[in-house]
């Protein structure tokens, strides 16, 4: 049983372009944290859409930073009662991530990093390439910008062209222990194997496990978003 201070909640926010693989690795984390008795909430931008922001499609600028303020202050009031929350949410701005960030505290930004040509690869709705014959307007990534975030300002950033879901997995897992959002009782049951605190690690540049153990995944088939 984690004690009082390591059952407080956090948030996993996974920004990252159409397809990259939010929704995949949230999933991933969802099921290895349940495993260990936390409570968790997935909110998915697809999924939650409709209640949260109903007539509003996510079309702009200033549509994309309510949707992302509005999913900043659910995951806040859910962190704050002790929910692990993992949100899978493109957000392309930096600036409206940044506020979050602030908001919510207990804070983890994972950016899942894929290049385009791998992105209009996995596409299997086919936006990516009418947006380039300019059929879909101001479609993130390719005709409105999607801003990533530095290096030194986020905690995990993934290759997902080059690494499995397991190994990111791993690499947040090592964040929220560098932070002491969880401890290492609780991992080595997720992981099977005991991880240690990395004294390097700093808030906004979690470093990356010398060993990459891996989890057993969902067997169920993944989806990428």
């Amino acid at each position: 049983m984690a004690q009082q201070q390591e059952q407080q909640g956090f948030t996993v926010w996974l920004t990252g372009m159409l397809g990259a693989g939010k929704t995949t690795l949230a999933e991933y984390l969802a099921a290895r944290l349940r495993q260990v008795g936390r409570k968790v909430e997935v909110l998915d931008e697809d999924d939650v859409a409709e209640s949260l922001w109903g007539e509003i499609e996510g079309a702009n600028k200033d549509e994309r930073v309510l949707i992302t303020r509005r999913l900043g202050v659910v995951a806040d009031m859910l962190t704050r009662h002790g929910v692990c929350t993992l949100v899978a949410c493109t957000s392309p701005y930096k600036g409206v991530r940044d506020e979050n960030r602030r908001l919510i505290g207990r804070y983890v930004e994972v950016y899942i990093d894929c290049p385009t040509e791998d992105l209009i690869k996995r596409d299997s709705t086919g936006k990516y390439k009418k947006a380039m014959n300019n059929e879909i307007p101001d479609f993130v990534g390719i005709t409105s910008p999607y801003e990533p975030p530095p290096d030194n300002m986020v905690e995990v950033k993934i290759r997902s062209n080059e690494e499995s879901v397991e190994d990111g997995a791993l690499r947040v897992f090592q964040a929220l222990l560098d932070l002491t959002y969880m401890n290492a009782e609780e991992l080595k049951v997720i992981t099977g194997t005991k991880m240690k605190p990395n004294p390097k690690a700093k808030k906004g540049k979690a470093g990356k496990p010398a060993k990459a153990a891996k989890a057993a995944a969902p067997k169920k088939g993944a989806k990428k978003k």
